[in-house]
Order: C-alpha cells, then sequence, then structure tokens
C-alpha cells in the first residue's frame, strides 16, 4: 500500500488560532492525513476539506494537563499517553513525514516518529518561555526538539528568539509568518452589518480571541469604565477550560455597571463580518504575543487596530498603564459621531526613528499600531 505524504497531529478538537492556521495549511495538500486527539470542530472540517482524520481512542481526559503545570500532573495519565503514543507509531509508519501542530501533539509524536523512523516538524504556535510554559515541561520541549525535530516552524522572530534563548537549535528553526484566508467582502456599510448582527449603534470596539486570561479581556473591560459612550463586542470563549476567567469576565462586567455596553458574542464563524462592523478593533494580550492573527485580520477588515507592546508585536515605551493606555488609544481612535462632535485632539507625531542599516535592517511595523487600517 502507498504510504500517504503528511500526518498532521493536532492534540485539541476545538478551532483556535493554531487550528485556523493548520486548516489553512491543509487545505491544498494531496495525500495528507489529521491524528487529532479528541473529536470536536477540528475533525468536522477537516472531514469537509477532504483530510482523512484519525481519532485517539484513547485521549480522554488528558487536556487537564496544562502547558503551564507541573509536569508530574501527566503522572497518572501516564498509561494513556503511552497508548496514544503507539497509536501515532503505527499512523506514523503509514506516512512519510509528521507535522505536531501543538506542544502535546509534539510531545507524543516525538518518540513515535522516531520508532517510527519518519522526519518530525514541529510548528511552535508559542512564544516559549516560563510566562508560558512550566518550566520542566520547557526543558522538556526544548530537549525532544534538539533530539528528534528535522524542522521547527516558528511564525515570528519573536518566537525564534525565545526558543533559542530557552535551549533550542537555532540552526532548526524557520520563521514562517502565519497567512489569513480572508473572503471577499460584500458591498454593506457598516449600519446594515450591525443591523444583521444585532450590534448597537454608536462607537463601538470589538475584542477577537479565545477567552483566556493572558489574551487580557479584562483590561478593555476595565478601560470601558472610563469611556461612558463606547460599547464592546468581546468575540471568543473558553475553548481549553477557562472559564473560571470566563465567569470573572461576566463578574468584572456587573461590578463597573457594563451590562448593556458590553456583549458576549462567544465562539463566531462570521468574524470577517463582526470586525468589520466595529469602529477599532483590540487585540490587548498581557503577556507577550507569538503572532496575533487578530492583528492581521483587522488590517484586512480596514479597521483600526490597537494591540499591546509585546512579543511580536512592536515594542513601545509609552504604555503608563494598561487600562489607561488602551482608554487613551481608543479614544484619539474612534471617528467623530456627528459635526457637532468636538473633535479629539491627537498628540503631535513624533518623527520615527530611522531604521538600522545592514543586511539585516527592518521597518518597524509601524502600520499594525494605533491606527493601523489599510
Amino acid at each position: 500500500m502507498e504510504r500517504r505524504r503528511i500526518l498532521f497531529v493536532s492534540h485539541s478538537g476545538a478551532v483556535s488560532g493554531a487550528e485556523a492556521v493548520l486548516l489553512d495549511l491543509v487545505r491544498p495538500m494531496n495525500g495528507a492525513s489529521a491524528f487529532i486527539f479528541e473529536d470536536g470542530p477540528l475533525a468536522e472540517r477537516m472531514k469537509a476539506a477532504g483530510i482523512p482524520v484519525i481519532l485517539s481512542r484513547f485521549a480522554g481526559g488528558i487536556s487537564v494537563v496544562k502547558r503551564d503545570a507541573a509536569i508530574w500532573k501527566a503522572i497518572p495519565l501516564l498509561g494513556r499517553l503511552l497508548r496514544i503514543c503507539g497509536e501515532l507509531t503505527g499512523a506514523a509508519r503509514r506516512h512519510r513525514l509528521v507535522y505536531a501542530n501543538s506542544q502535546k501533539a509534539f510531545a507524543l509524536s516525538a518518540p513515535a516518529a522516531m520508532i517510527a523512523r519518519r522526519p518530525l516538524i514541529w510548528h511552535l504556535h508559542d512564544i516559549p518561555d516560563p510566562k508560558h510554559f512550566g518550566r520542566a515541561q520547557l526543558a522538556l520541549q526544548i530537549f525532544l526538539a534538539n533530539r528528534f525535530a528535522s524542522r521547527v516552524i516558528v511564525p515570528s522572530e519573536a518566537v525564534r528568539q525565545a526558543f533559542v534563548a530557552a535551549g533550542g537549535d537555532a540552526g532548526r528553526v524557520r520563521v514562517v509568518p502565519n497567512g489569513v484566508t480572508w473572503g471577499r467582502a460584500e458591498a454593506r456599510s457598516k449600519q446594515d452589518l450591525r443591523q444583521s448582527l444585532g450590534l448597537p449603534e454608536g462607537p463601538l470596539v470589538g475584542v477577537f480571541s479565545r477567552l483566556a486570561a493572558w489574551k487580557g479581556q479584562h483590561v478593555v473591560i476595565e478601560a470601558l469604565s472610563r469611556l461612558p459612550d463606547v460599547r464592546c463586542a468581546i468575540v471568543g470563549s473558553a475553548l481549553f477550560g477557562e472559564y473560571a476567567y470566563a465567569d470573572e469576565l461576566q463578574a468584572l462586567t456587573e461590578k463597573l455597571g457594563l451590562q448593556g455596553r458590553i456583549v458576549f458574542l462567544g465562539q463566531r464563524s462570521d468574524v470577517p463580518d463582526v470586525m468589520r462592523a466595529v469602529d477599532i478593533v483590540i487585540h490587548p494580550s498581557v503577556l507577550p504575543e507569538p503572532f496575533g492573527l487578530t492583528v492581521v485580520e483587522g488590517m484586512l477588515a480596514e479597521r483600526p487596530v490597537i494591540g499591546s507592546a509585546a512579543g511580536a508585536f512592536r515594542k513601545s515605551s509609552k504604555a503608563a498603564g494598561p487600562a489607561g493606555w488602551f482608554r487613551r488609544a481608543i479614544r484619539r481612535r474612534l471617528p467623530p459621531q456627528s459635526p457637532r462632535s468636538s473633535p479629539i485632539r491627537l498628540p503631535r507625531r513624533r518623527k520615527p526613528p530611522m531604521p538600522a542599516s545592514g543586511p539585516n535592517a527592518s521597518t518597524p511595523p509601524s502600520r499594525w499600531w494605533r491606527g493601523s487600517a489599510m
């Protein structure tokens, strides 16, 4: 029997940023298969794209081990993890290449690919540092990468630098920025979009990411408490078990009396339409971002984008405090509401710094910051 070409491996059955990137990658592939630890929307969309899906029979319950948890918490699941590794080894032998799309997928694909004698690619979607990973988990991932990965693909220079700083082999890593599949926009006005989506009129900002403390939705809620005329649409849900944080966001909204001005829309399949319906797209991560698909999507939606100065985003020294900085940035970027509205006074633009000279010089992505509409 002829071997299929690539085995794509994902631990998650949900579709968040890393899984969206994977879906864009596999669609044009012929002879590919997907090994997914758990059933869910990702498996359904893989099948719809014509990709054969192999579901693990033993992965139930391993999601309780988070990437920032102590590694000893995985000990009670050792038998289950070994069975998954055995499944992966059998699947790898039927393919020519193994492509791991997450940390858990990579940790189990590494021994499987070694036993099956297949080359292994790790697509690292996160910044490998102690802010995102438990120290023992981080050390294990770096060891496995240096020992078993033929290549480590990362979406930004920030991730590459963090990987090398953590002890990763610089010769194995390649920077491949994420792409975005964006449908052609209908010629619809913002007002029509808001009416069809049930969104309020007036100044409206949007936050688009899964609900997780490091994604910083609470920072925007705190900022809106000082912007009485601004409303906010929060798109996303607690995909990976961050239900306590989702409850905290609801409680914070009630505590600040913002129930009528903040709309929680949950997970959506029509994100492009929602982005085009808001005035500003906000990406308020409080930890370094490895890439930030939301920023690129906001630019494609032709909306101003306000983002945190961390990780793959350009460094900034102007943020005095998270909520206060976002509040000022939102106020500056909101469009006038009527001819009688008093104009918003913008600070004088400073001359941008000259780019460094030499072959490695690059121009900072300033269009990603404070009004990056295309």
